[in-house]
């Protein structure tokens, strides 16, 4: 595996991006996010309550760093255990070449239940936004270390405008520095360094006080069961 793995999932997904441009232009999926009832509330879902932390269960059947996980991944049955055993919010990896997603496993989820879902994957221009929506997302994750900050806000900002909510992730002081600067309200503390795919559970304690109050606050990576 590269050291770098996170820039050939960028430079692939800005190709898969513009295959996906070409297929399906902005005004289709505009035009079908228009007959859509409103998300679900994913800030909602995620605020602290007296039952203890909310909770993000993630569907994904693969990852750069571990191969295949779940060979026989039934995604629609597992996101149902997920939502009938208490999970707050489902995140639904749909990169197809690194993770094994799809993104119509999320109108196929969606279908099947009742909590907000996330859609997983490497956010890079406005376009996806619709898709995310027009494909049953009610948020996107939009990842610091790859937009330039300028872009982030604008992304940030799009996302409000289709009806997305948005986790924004850093790894580290100056990406959580970037994601406050630009108003993110749900942040991700991401333990996975993602151009080593290297984990440590200790980023988040590193982190967590630098965040004032009133944000939602989301630890990632390196949690198992």
């Amino acid at each position: 595996m590269p050291r770098n793995i996170l820039d050939d999932i960028v430079r692939d997904k800005r190709d898969e991006l513009r295959r996906r441009q070409q297929a399906t232009p902005l005004a289709s999926l505009e035009a079908r996010c228009r007959d859509l009832p409103p998300a679900r509330d994913f800030e909602e879902a995620l605020r602290p309550r007296a039952t203890g932390v909310g909770l993000i269960a993630e569907v994904k059947k693969a990852s750069p760093s571990r191969g295949t996980l779940a060979p026989t991944l039934d995604p629609v049955a597992l996101a149902t255990t997920y939502a009938r055993h208490g999970a707050d919010a489902i995140s639904v990896l749909t990169d197809e070449k690194y993770f094994h997603g799809h993104l119509d496993l999320l109108d196929a989820i969606r279908g099947a239940v009742p909590v907000p879902l996330l859609r997983k994957d490497f956010t890079l221009a406005e376009y996806q936004l619709w898709e995310s929506r027009a494909a049953g997302a009610d948020a996107v994750l939009l990842i610091v270390s790859i937009l330039e900050a300028s872009e982030l806000r604008d992304l940030l900002q799009a996302a409000k405008g289709v009806g997305l909510a948005a986790l924004v992730e850093c790894h580290t002081v100056g990406e959580l520095e970037t994601a406050l600067a630009v108003g993110a309200r749900v942040v991700g503390i991401n333990n996975r360094d993602l151009t080593t795919f290297n984990t440590r559970i200790e980023t988040t304690l590193e982190l967590l006080p630098r965040i004032p109050p009133g944000h939602i606050v989301v630890s990632e990576s390196g949690f198992f069961t």
